[in-house]
């Protein structure tokens, strides 16, 4: 058969698609492509501004409850928990490590956070006193011959003294310098924890003048004491520093720095770390900087009865009366000597300390607490006497040790 040809067929073509293949479809291809990709970048654009405003939106919700939450005065507790400890009333008690510290006559024992006993040392102290640096603690018998040697795991030795014990100091490495009473000639003696002594400094009142307070520094190389002498009537405090390391051995018993304040009754000395230090007077608060041979960086006066003093690693407080006026005022200084803080307080509180940045005083059920910004957290009382009280972890949670044992309170208002 030959071929027919079906006149009724004819080609069918896409309009659009043939504008493509038309000249300048390409171009045009092209540009719709690029006014997609506008639309997409335009879209994500605005999901970036969504996404930031959300964000912002919590921030400033998160800042304002932080503010609410600390920039308030609280005047009232709420009782979490409790746990009973028999023999609660019996003991005294101390912040220490990752709990608190108790001692009594008849030894020392550390509870955790939930009051539980991790371990208990028995011991006859007839007037006990402690000394702390980090998770290490020296316990002593004020006027008599025992000193016991803590750290968070249980004892690390014991100490008998061959005079009666006025103060003590203690390395974090269980060093301990103590003060022992001796009517002609007082001395000052290093230990280790096992007992053996690696020091002894022979002071007189002709000479060195009569030891008043002995601390050491973290790793037990350095030792600061602070003397008073008085002659003719006038009287002179003085602060030495003795380095067991190379900075000390050229000098006298291995003195590294000296320096003397005349019309100055020097009351305490102390570590704030290894390369800072403080000296506190009748009328003046001397900050020290330096390792090795501590220099003056700062001198404080100070123009008012001194009711208190404590420090941390980072602050050191006082407490003076004010004149003219009811109350008292609470200052703070960083290890630099600079003042951080100032606020006034109404009430006597016998025991006041420093917990990282919260000033905490207390007396009988009364306790008022301040931030290290000059925020007062909170005034109010207590429903048993405080025994001692420390910030845990959460918003406005403490422990307070009392009578009955130990609380987990909240701040409310």
């Amino acid at each position: 058969m030959g071929n027919k040809r079906n006149r009724n067929l004819h080609i069918v073509r896409d309009p659009d698609k043939d504008k493509l293949l038309r000249p300048g479809g390409e171009a045009a291809a092209e540009q719709a492509a690029a006014d997609m990709q506008e639309q997409a970048e335009q879209s994500k654009k605005r999901m970036r501004k969504k996404i930031l405003m959300i964000a912002g939106a919590a921030v400033l919700l998160a800042t304002a409850v932080f503010l609410v939450i600390h920039l308030q005065t609280y005047t009232a507790v709420r009782v979490e928990s409790t746990y009973k400890i028999d023999g609660a009333a019996d003991g005294s008690y101390t912040e220490f490590a990752k709990g608190i510290l108790k001692y009594s006559r008849d030894g020392v024992a550390y509870l955790n956070t939930h009051g539980e006993e991790q371990w208990n040392q028995p011991g006859q102290f007839k007037n006990p006193f402690v000394d702390i640096n980090g998770t290490t603690a020296a316990i002593a018998d004020k006027g008599g011959n025992n000193i016991m040697v803590v750290q968070e795991d249980g004892i690390k030795g014991e100490i008998e003294t061959t005079l009666p014990i006025e103060k003590i100091a203690v390395s974090r490495q269980g060093i301990v310098s103590a003060i022992l009473k001796n009517e002609a000639s007082p001395q000052v003696i290093c230990y280790d924890a096992a007992g053996n002594i690696l020091v002894e400094h022979q002071a007189s009142f002709t000479g060195t003048g009569y030891p008043i307070d002995v601390s050491l520094s973290e790793d037990g190389e350095e030792m600061m004491v602070v003397y008073l002498s008085v002659e003719g009537g006038k009287y002179t405090s003085s602060v030495s520093y003795y380095n067991f390391g190379g900075a000390g051995e050229d000098g006298a018993d291995h003195q590294a720095a000296h320096e003397e304040y005349e019309n100055t009754i020097l009351a305490a000395g102390f570590f704030l770390n290894d390369s800072a230090s403080a000296v506190v007077g009748d009328n003046c608060l001397t900050f020290f900087s330096g390792k090795e041979k501590p220099e003056e960086a700062a001198v404080i006066s100070l123009d008012k009865e001194i009711k208190s003093v404590f420090h941390n690693e980072k602050y050191v407080g006082v407490v003076l009366k004010n004149s003219g006026k009811a109350g008292y005022e609470l200052r703070l200084y960083n290890t630099s000597g600079k003042k951080v803080m100032s606020e006034d307080f109404s009430g006597d509180y016998g025991s006041i300390k420093i917990s990282g940045n919260q000033v905490i005083m207390y007396e009988g059920r009364r306790c008022c607490i301040f931030l290290a910004s000059g925020v007062k957290k909170f005034e109010g009382e207590m429903d048993n006497e405080i025994l001692e009280i420390l910030p845990i972890s959460g918003v406005n949670k403490y422990i307070v040790m009392n009578a009955n044992g130990m609380e987990d309170i909240l701040l409310v208002k």
